[in-house]
């Protein structure tokens, strides 16, 4: 069974690997393995970061390792994230980040190691962005359910997907959620929802998101 070890940026995020993704892998004959970047969550500054991925890496070298990070708060000393800004498609800030972090990493391990056992990911522009694929489920929580998810709807239908939704601090997508309900718990509600609206329908509504989740399923054929 190939093992995949996933740098992720905070508990809301383990929890969403442990009961969305590690299932449906497993299944697959891949065993998925999260790991967090920092106590408490958030993304450190780069060489912090860089440090734990390469400890991961050399830890195993039998493993595939990835990242699920947000590109909202992001810090900017991130390989690629300056740059991104100049970017006008969502999909191609994410690959520009991922692009260079992979660059920095493969240069950082050398000629001897197989590059392809790394596969960063960005999730555009943070984790509740997966959860306006459903409204509908998203907005069970709140105690107008049926009024919500039209507000919710209403903000999806200004994007071209879930993930276009805008890394502003306003208006990020989990503050987009909190004006609506305003007790939302993300490591709680994020999880429940995530659950009800099922790994399909995120692929579905989230291309990029997709892209790395066929990736992986990739590591199940080698």
């Amino acid at each position: 069974m190939s093992t995949i070890k996933i740098l992720a940026e905070g508990p809301t995020e383990i929890l969403f690997v442990n009961d969305v993704l590690k299932p449906y892998f497993y299944e697959r004959g891949i065993s998925v393995k999260p790991f967090l970047f920092q106590d408490g969550g958030g993304i450190p500054k780069y060489p912090k970061s860089q440090k734990q991925i390469l400890n991961t890496i050399k830890s195993d070298r039998s493993c595939f390792c990835t990242t699920l990070v947000d590109f909202y708060g992001m810090p900017n000393d991130w390989p690629g994230r300056v740059e991104s800004r100049s970017c006008l498609n969502y999909q191609d800030k994410a690959q520009r980040v991922e692009r260079a972090l992979s660059e920095d990493i493969v240069a950082q391990m050398g000629d001897s190691w197989n590059p392809a056992r790394f596969i960063p990911y960005v999730q555009m522009h943070e984790f509740e962005a997966l959860l306006f694929s459903d409204t509908s489920k998203l907005a069970e929580r709140a105690k107008k359910p049926e009024k919500i998810s039209v507000e919710f709807e209403r903000v999806l239908r200004s994007f071209s997907c879930p993930e276009e939704i805008n890394d502003n601090y306003d208006t990020c997508p989990s503050r987009r959620i909190k004006q609506h309900i305003e007790d939302y718990v993300k490591t709680v509600d994020g999880i429940i929802a995530a659950r009800k609206i099922g790994l399909e329908t995120m692929r579905q509504e989230c291309p990029h998101f997709n892209e790395w989740i066929t990736k992986l399923e990739g590591i199940g054929n080698q």
